[in-house]
C-alpha cells in the first residue's frame, strides 16, 4: 500500500490526460514537435533526444546530431523503432491521432502536449521538467517566461486594438481560428484575429476587397507556408487600397510555444508597436 501511494504521488499528468511515471536516467526521446525539440535542449536535455522530425531545426547546429525520422505528419516508422526511444513527445495540432495511438499501442510512453493558453508554457515547462528530473531548469524557465509575459501585457495597455488576420496558407488561403494558440498569442498585444467566429480552427476563408475591409492588418506568416517579400509584394498589387495594411511576421515566433515563447513575447510586444518588420 505505502508503494502504491508512492507511485501515485510520482505520477505525471500530460494534456491528454495519460500518466507517466518520472524517465529514468537511460530516457530516449523522439520528438515530433518541433518547438518541443528546442525546449528539451534547453532544458539540458539535448544528451537524451535519439529522434527529431525534418522541421525541427532549432537549437542551429546542435539539432543536426539528432536523427531525423521524417515529418511531423509523415513519420517513418521504421526508422523512429530502430531508435528504440522510451518516450515520444507528441502534439494534439501536430500528429496525426492515429499515429500517437500506434505508437502508444507498440509499447513507446507517448507524451501529450497541446498549449492553447499562452499561460499553459508553465504547465509544459513543469510537466517535462517534471518527467525527465529536470525540475529546477524548468522552474528558471517559468520564471523567466512570467517576466515576459507580464512585461507584453503591460506594454500592451497602451497599444491600439486592431482586427487582424493571420494567414498561414495560400491556394486556398487559410487562417487560424480564436481558439488557438496563435490566436491568444496575438490578442496578448490585442490584436484580435478575424474571423470572429469559425467551425473549425485552421480554417480556408475567401479573400477579396469586402473580406479585406473588416481587418486593420494582414499579417503574413512565415510559416507553414513561406510568405516572403514577394508574396506580400503581389498581394498588395491584387489589393492595391489595402497596401499599408500587409505586415510579415516570424511564425516561429508566433507558433511556437516552448522556450522560444519567452522570445515571441518580446518580438511580438515589439512587432505590435512599431507595426513593422522587426528582427528576431
Amino acid at each position: 500500500m505505502d508503494n502504491d501511494r508512492i507511485n501515485e504521488s510520482t505520477l505525471i499528468i500530460d494534456a491528454a490526460g495519460r500518466h507517466h511515471q518520472p524517465a529514468g536516467r537511460d530516457a530516449r526521446i523522439v520528438s515530433l514537435v518541433p518547438s518541443i525539440t528546442e525546449l528539451l535542449f534547453d532544458l539540458g536535455l539535448g544528451a537524451h533526444v535519439v529522434g527529431r522530425t525534418a522541421f525541427c531545426v532549432h537549437p542551429v547546429g546542435r539539432v543536426k546530431r539528432v536523427r531525423s525520422v521524417g515529418g511531423t505528419k509523415q513519420v517513418n516508422r521504421d526508422k523512429l523503432h530502430a531508435l528504440a526511444p522510451t518516450h515520444v513527445i507528441v502534439n494534439v495540432d501536430e500528429t496525426p491521432r492515429r499515429l500517437a495511438e500506434e505508437l502508444a499501442e507498440q509499447g513507446y510512453a507517448v507524451v501529450v502536449t497541446h498549449p492553447i493558453e499562452v499561460s499553459d508554457n508553465l504547465a509544459l515547462f513543469r510537466l517535462l521538467g517534471a518527467l525527465f528530473d529536470r525540475a529546477a531548469p524548468a522552474e528558471a524557465l517559468c520564471r523567466r517566461f512570467e517576466q515576459a509575459y507580464d512585461g507584453a501585457v503591460a506594454a500592451a495597455a497602451a497599444l491600439p486594438a486592431l482586427r487582424v488576420l493571420y494567414l498561414i496558407w495560400k491556394e486556398p488561403w487559410m487562417t487560424v481560428s480564436r481558439d488557438t494558440y496563435i490566436s491568444r498569442m496575438l490578442a496578448l498585444v490585442r490584436w484580435q484575429t478575424m474571423p470572429e467566429v469559425a467551425e473549425v480552427r485552421y480554417p480556408t476563408i475567401p479573400l477579396t476587397d469586402a473580406d479585406l475591409e473588416k481587418v486593420d492588418l494582414v499579417l503574413f506568416s512565415s510559416e507553414p507556408f513561406p510568405f516572403t517579400v514577394s508574396h506580400v509584394a503581389a498581394f498588395q498589387d491584387a489589393h492595391p487600397a489595402h497596401r499599408d495594411s500587409c505586415l510579415l511576421i516570424d511564425g516561429q515566433m508566433v507558433s511556437w510555444y516552448g522556450s522560444r515563447a519567452i522570445a515571441g513575447l518580446d518580438y511580438l510586444t515589439r512587432l505590435a508597436a512599431a507595426d513593422r518588420v522587426v528582427t528576431p
